[in-house]
């Protein structure tokens, strides 16, 4: 897939098969503010890709742009063959969130339910009255067996750990079948352990069922082994390719345009050091900016 130029020299992505998004010369804003310009980036389908970077550097940005929430400043964007927003029915979106409170009572299954008919007023008719009833009944049931929530799923979702809120959230976002699931930090409150085994699933439902994952993380060492690419936001501008290719001392300093150095621990996890501070202007930990 190449990107063209208009008459204006703007470039232009085009769609091209077996790509899922691909952005060309992208730039955002948000209240006027730039946040990462010039970017050239491609997410082949049924890739597992992470999305890295600094606090502030616009990695949520990405998967609004992608939603169709915000409108590029400049630049174009094609996601699932289309422009962002038109194929939204196809993309599965797990947004930044903190664990539910010990006292919510409602049932695991019904949250995944809510991924189905959470937009429509009322309760579902019994399922030996409806035909409809009885086939989200088995999407659910599929969909949480696939994450591996069938132990736990008929239980209070405020009863639960963070990794089994998550994989029932998880179940949420890919009860629709969705061709493309976008993550906002969804290991952000999970132990290491809970967080290779949420990694480890979000792969299996790459390669099983062929959706195309961005996920968006801090830390890339625990999902590491699972990769296919990693795209990583910094000093307004991004880079994208394999974890080898990219969290480099060259790839990063060309990036922030300082020296950075990658150190490998003993026990293969990747340490990023000499970064510059964050400006002043970057937002909180859990701002839209991300």
């Amino acid at each position: 897939m190449s990107a063209r130029a208009t008459g204006a020299g703007r470039p232009v992505a085009q769609p091209a098969a077996g790509e899922a998004v691909r952005l060309a010369g992208a730039a955002v804003r948000r209240a006027g503010r730039p946040i990462w310009s010039a970017v050239d980036l491609r997410v082949r389908e049924g890739e597992f890709v992470a999305v890295l970077g600094p606090n502030g550097a616009g990695k949520s940005t990405l998967l609004h742009v992608l939603l169709g929430l915000l409108p590029l400043a400049g630049g174009s964007a094609v996601v699932l063959g289309g422009p962002p927003g038109a194929g939204r029915a196809r993309i599965g979106y797990l947004p930044q969130r903190r664990s539910f409170e010990a006292d919510t009572r409602i049932r695991g299954t019904d949250v995944v339910r809510l991924g189905l008919d959470g937009n429509r007023w009322g309760f579902p008719l019994p399922a030996a009255l409806s035909p409809r009833t009885r086939a989200a009944a088995r999407r659910v049931e599929e969909v949480v067996d696939l994450v591996g929530a069938g132990a736990y799923a008929s239980r209070p979702i405020g009863s639960l750990s963070g990794g089994e809120q998550q994989r029932l959230l998880i179940a949420q976002a890919l009860v629709r079948r969705p061709r493309l699931l976008l993550l906002d930090e969804p290991l952000d409150s999970l132990d290491l352990s809970n967080q290779s085994s949420v990694a480890a699933l979000v792969q299996r439902i790459c390669k099983t069922e062929g959706v195309t994952v961005l996920l968006v993380a801090h830390d890339v060492n625990p999902i590491l082994p699972y990769l296919d690419r990693v795209i990583y936001f910094a000093a307004g501008g991004a880079v994208e390719g394999t974890p080898r290719e990219v969290i480099t001392d060259a790839t990063l300093s060309r990036l922030y345009g300082v020296a950075v150095e990658v150190l490998e621990a003993s026990d293969g996890r990747l340490v990023v050091v000499g970064t510059p501070e964050p400006p002043a202007h970057h937002h909180p930990r859990h701002d839209h900016a991300r």
